[in-house]
């Protein structure tokens, strides 16, 4: 049995072959520029290369209800180009196979819990810091959802009371994305994060901005492991500063270990290189293929 993973960043799509066990077999990297021509080359690389099934995460917000008359669509996203696209719908008739749609942190998380950091929890969070921000939850055991997907990466954070840069985020202009993403470093500092890597000052307010929201997922979803990817985590200064400002800013309100002196091991990078995504959508598209009945392997449980 072949697996197919789309992650659909606002960068670029990488596209992927893999096993049920998650092993990555071949993929691509395809720049993201108009939906008609990076689907083009997302869709010529399956036909191929033929799969049994499709998982697709993406940037958002997507609607992933199944219910809505909009279902597998992106939403009001800041790409223009991209606004109220049918990802999933333009995919499933040229490619005719089972497909799960999802957000890209959700194929994330679902990877990490199953072959990462988190192997064996009942609940953890994934966040990634790059370009944008976002993040994605499982809590018992099931991915966090209600009327659509959480969207973590906008969550009002307060201000440095010496930050006086006004945020990118075009809706919200200084939530979380707006003031600690990729973009928002290098709007502020005029240099990429890369550029940026000795400059303590830089990395110092990341993490204040970065620890306020990690705050705010421990006081609402409790995660037993909380999983950092994206770009800017590969700043591996950031996670001992982050830890730091968690610890104040928690103010010595919980006594689990996992906030006092196990903090090194309950905030931590991923563990899958960068693969989190991918794998994730295998995981996917293994799960389609067994909530739909048409397991085309004999090891499967297709109940």
């Amino acid at each position: 049995m072949l697996l197919g993973s789309i992650e659909a960043g606002g960068t670029k799509f990488v596209c992927g072959i893999g096993t049920e066990n998650g092993e990555i077999l071949k993929k691509i990297s395809i720049p993201t520029t108009s939906p008609q021509e990076t689907l083009k080359e997302v869709i010529q690389f399956f036909i191929d290369n033929r799969i049994d099934s499709l998982g697709i995460g993406t940037f958002g917000p997507a609607d992933i209800k199944k219910s809505s008359p909009t279902y597998g669509y992106i939403m009001n996203t800041p790409k223009l180009a991209w606004q109220n696209y049918p990802l999933f719908q333009v995919v499933q008739k040229e490619l005719k196979v089972p497909i799960g749609f999802t957000t890209d942190v959700n194929t994330a998380v679902l990877a990490e819990n199953t072959y990462g950091a988190a192997v064996g929890l009942n609940s953890c969070l994934y966040i990634t810091i790059g370009t944008g921000i976002g993040a994605g939850a499982i809590v018992n055991g099931k991915l966090l959802e209600g009327l659509s997907h959480p969207e973590m990466g906008h969550i009002i954070i307060r201000k440095h009371e010496d930050d006086i840069f006004q945020g990118i985020c075009p809706f919200h202009r200084d939530c979380l994305e707006g003031l600690a993403s990729g973009a928002a470093i290098e709007k502020r500092w005029g240099k990429k994060g890369t550029e940026l890597a000795q400059n303590l000052k830089v990395w110092e307010l990341e993490a204040y901005y970065i620890a306020q929201a990690l705050v705010q997922y421990i006081m609402i979803c409790m995660p037993e492991k909380i999983i950092i990817g994206g770009g800017v985590s590969n700043q591996r200064i950031l996670f001992p500063m982050m830890r730091k400002y968690v610890q104040k800013f928690l103010n010595g309100y919980f006594p689990y270990s996992e906030f006092n002196e196990g903090i090194d091991v309950y905030i931590v990078p991923t563990e899958l290189n960068g693969n989190a995504g991918l794998i994730g959508g295998f995981i996917l598209a293994k799960n389609t293929l067994i909530k739909q009945n048409t397991c085309p392997d004999w090891r499967l449980s297709c109940k």
